[in-house]
């Protein structure tokens, strides 16, 4: 089977879909994906309106049937569906049904392998239920946390099946190669498409790293590792990380001491002191690392705590800013030095230093709990604190948030509205 490119509409907006079909088409899509979110806002409805603009493109229903699978898939084939997506988590007579059914109205089963334990065994059972393609689907939500590469089981499903593979999920033009090398001949991509301020380009991109069997360097769906976090929050903003934490981890009433357009980005180290005790916040100067945030709680306290002097002795060390739950002074030195720092109060007062406190432990900041190690981000619209142990979900996460805003974002200039590219009138909860 000649190498198949798929893109799939994973959205909630029909209007929305079809300019984007229509710019990967552009781009040389030969397969268009109904994606599950836009089946299950627009109904077979999309399906109908992806057809009859399209009619010369396969038109795939990612329906992810789960039971009763000839009623649905007579659903999506009426519609003008050309391959409809059932669950190998689904019982045999489901998939059975389906296919039978399938085959009445001219279309074909796509058996997707999501959440299935044993992907080869699942896959091999498809086919002899007469499914025409398997699907080796890595999930969004798990994309997220960056697990690794399927292509080893994509090889053993390969050599266990003879109908054609195909694979999705956070596929780009620099990981497809490698995909098709190892068995696969259907590619389904969403975001590294879809998201793109040019879907056109993105699309064209995806399909010559495909024809040519070579990775082509692009920069949307990429998934970030634990080493690479760095890079990746330094990518979004405060912002996109509490969209992608939903709204958990911002700190509340802490506000920029920072020349617009400054980031911060690094590890917490945390202190603990006393109201106007400068002295724990200095000593911890010289534990922490290079790449380290100091995050103070002193208790919100309006005497300062941290101050020009204490701001060079961060650069000496490569301490990249600081965040205080209290009182900053020095503003004007510490700004001329462009060293990031955020506080609740500002103070020319200082206390003094008499010891009280310590650090390394968990503290409160902004009414936010923060341990060292966790993840600090600060930007001119506040700072966040994001848990170690969910960094790379969050990281990715958010920068998927920063993504998808680049596509609305572009909709807009071409002459759009927020609430007419959203439809917000039309998606108002209804109560």
């Amino acid at each position: 089977m000649r190498p198949v490119l798929q893109v799939a509409l994973d959205l909630m907006h029909l209007k929305r879909a079809v300019e984007i079909a229509s710019e990967a088409v552009e781009g040389g899509s030969d397969w268009i994906e109904a994606g599950t979110p836009l089946l299950k806002s627009e109904g077979s409805e999309a399906l109908r309106v992806l057809k009859r603009t399209f009619p010369d493109r396969v038109l795939v229903a990612d329906m992810k049937t789960m039971d009763v699978g000839g009623f649905e898939v007579e659903i999506a084939a009426k519609a003008g569906a050309d391959v409809v997506s059932v669950l190998g988590l689904a019982d045999d007579g489901t998939i059975s049904e389906a296919v039978l059914t399938a085959r009445q109205y001219g279309a074909r089963v796509m058996v997707d392998l999501i959440g299935v334990t044993d992907k080869v065994a699942r896959a091999q059972r498809a086919e002899e239920l007469g499914a025409s393609y398997v699907c080796l689907h890595v999930g969004i939500d798990e994309q997220m946390r960056a697990e690794g590469s399927p292509i080893d089981v994509l090889k053993k499903i390969a050599s266990s099946v003879s109908i054609p593979i195909a694979v999705a999920g956070g596929i780009t033009s620099e990981t497809a190669p490698q995909l098709l090398e190892a068995g696969a001949s259907i590619i389904i991509a969403g975001g590294s498409i879809i998201k793109n301020r040019d879907v056109r380009s993105a699309a064209a991109r995806l399909k010559t790293a495909m024809e040519e069997r070579r990775a082509i360097e692009g920069a949307a769906s990429r998934k970030y590792s634990a080493d690479e976090l760095f890079e990746a929050f330094s990518k979004t903003s405060t912002c996109n990380i509490a969209d992608a934490m939903h709204k958990f981890g911002v700190m509340k009433n802490i506000h920029p001491r920072i020349a617009h357009g400054t980031k911060m980005v690094g590890r917490a180290f945390t202190v603990q002191t006393a109201k106007g005790d400068w002295c724990k916040p200095v000593e911890a100067i010289d534990r922490a690392s290079p790449g380290d945030v100091l995050v103070i709680d002193a208790g919100g306290s309006d005497i300062a705590v941290f101050g020009e002097l204490a701001a060079w002795s961060c650069r000496s060390k490569g301490v990249v800013g600081v965040v205080i739950d209290g009182a900053i002074r020095d503003l004007d030195g510490i700004f001329a030095m462009g060293f990031p720092a955020f506080s609740r109060h500002v103070a020319p007062n200082a206390g003094e230093p008499k010891g009280y406190g310590g650090y390394g432990h968990e503290i409160i900041c902004g009414e936010q709990p923060v341990r060292t190690g966790d993840w600090i981000i600060g930007d001119d619209s506040g700072v966040v604190v994001v848990p170690q142990e969910r960094a790379v979900e969050i990281a990715n996460r958010a920068v998927d948030v920063a993504e998808r805003e680049e596509r609305i974002r572009e909709e807009i200039k071409r002459g759009g509205t927020l609430s007419r590219v959203q439809e917000l009138e039309k998606w108002e909860q209804i109560r």
